[in-house]
């Protein structure tokens, strides 16, 4: 995870791992086999599982604001940022590593995010017009990111204080409501 599939020599992960290089070739015969075994295994980290979040029984405000932020926070974590730059990175060698890690990790959150805006659509707190409730669910989880994952990814600032994940969290809950939220009659 650290050096990516070529900066990571067998000698190198022999020695991380502590043992020789001729119990791993047990193991793995391969280097590519190694790396997708330990990428796949490491995905399951990326896991947000919102599940239970987004099904408790408080007012849409709050399970948005409290979703948004283990978003955020997610998506800054040094863990997340060396996933994803590892999977953009290998995507062309691991293509199919690349696609698990799209439906660990953005899909799945975003197949849960869309169930709730349904039943909030039924319970009549979202406006039932949305046109399209995956893209709806995709813009909130990227509007809870905006800034703040460009910040780490591409900026090089190793973190990002509450306060301002809290902001964006709290801007991207308005502009979700702003344009999605049932229309008083």
């Amino acid at each position: 995870m650290r050096d990516g599939y070529s900066g990571a020599s067998v000698d190198d992960i022999a020695r991380e791992a502590a043992v020789s290089k001729a119990t791993l070739y047990n193991y793995f015969p391969d280097k590519r086999l190694m790396f997708d075994a330990v990428f796949r295994d490491e995905l399951d980290r990326l896991r947000i599982d919102g599940s239970q979040v987004v099904g408790i029984d408080l007012p849409i405000e709050q399970v948005l604001r409290f979703i948004g932020h283990l978003i955020a926070s997610q998506s800054v974590s040094e863990f997340s940022i060396r996933a994803l730059r590892l999977a953009i990175a290998e995507a062309s060698r691991f293509p199919d590593l690349a696609a698990e890690y799209y439906r660990v990790g953005p899909a799945s959150l975003r197949k849960t995010l869309a169930a709730r805006i349904v039943q909030w659509q039924e319970d009549g707190v979202l406006s039932k017009d949305i046109e399209d409730v995956d893209l709806a669910a995709d813009s909130f989880i990227c509007l809870c990111c905006a800034g703040v994952q460009c910040a780490v990814l591409l900026k090089g600032r190793t973190a990002v204080d509450d306060a301002t994940i809290r902001r964006t969290v709290d801007n991207a809950v308005a502009m979700f409501l702003s344009q999605f939220g049932a229309k008083a009659v």
